[in-house]
């Protein structure tokens, strides 16, 4: 059974536990977010999410990441997922930490980029579909309220966007 690093609001781990008790508890935790852009800086890699997912099924993310594992610390969960969502290896840059919560969910996010072109290969049970947008067609898609995105997407892309502008 998984077991996810389980942390305080500030983002200090206080425990474990397995990824079911932290949904159904709604326990904070931490996640890895990987914004990917592309080498010429033009671009931004956005999925869409398997139907199957357990959170946020069949929306647009411009994000790709996951839970940070029991013993694994944030820089390692955000290559390990780089690379089993998107088969992209390489090593994601850390930029920001932040919050995020809806309902039940709540997490402390550590916010990466990294630059690629790909090749892209998908993990089939998390990612549908997955191709390039514009970074100004992300940022208008991100303020538009009918686009169907995840909401933490959403969320941390606007705040990347924050960042790399500022």
């Amino acid at each position: 059974m998984e077991q996810v690093r389980i942390v305080d609001p500030d983002g200090t781990p206080v425990g474990s536990a397995s990824r079911a008790r932290m949904r159904a508890e709604g326990l904070w935790h931490a996640c890895a977010v990987i914004v990917v852009r592309s080498v010429d800086g033009e671009r931004l890699y956005v999925h869409r999410r398997t139907d199957t997912k357990d959170v946020y099924p069949g929306l647009y993310d411009p994000t790709c990441g996951g839970v940070v594992a029991a013993g694994e610390t944030p820089d390692e969960c955000a290559a390990r997922e780089l690379a089993e969502e998107l088969g992209v290896r390489a090593v994601p840059e850390f930029r920001f930490r932040t919050t995020f919560t809806d309902g039940t969910i709540r997490y402390v996010a550590h916010v990466y980029d990294v630059r690629s072109d790909g090749p892209f290969s998908h993990q089939p049970e998390e990612v549908a579909w997955g191709g390039w947008m514009a970074l100004e067609e992300v940022r208008a898609k991100a303020d538009d309220p009918d686009w169907p995105v995840v909401p933490d997407g959403r969320v941390l892309v606007k705040g990347w966007f924050t960042w790399v502008s500022g």
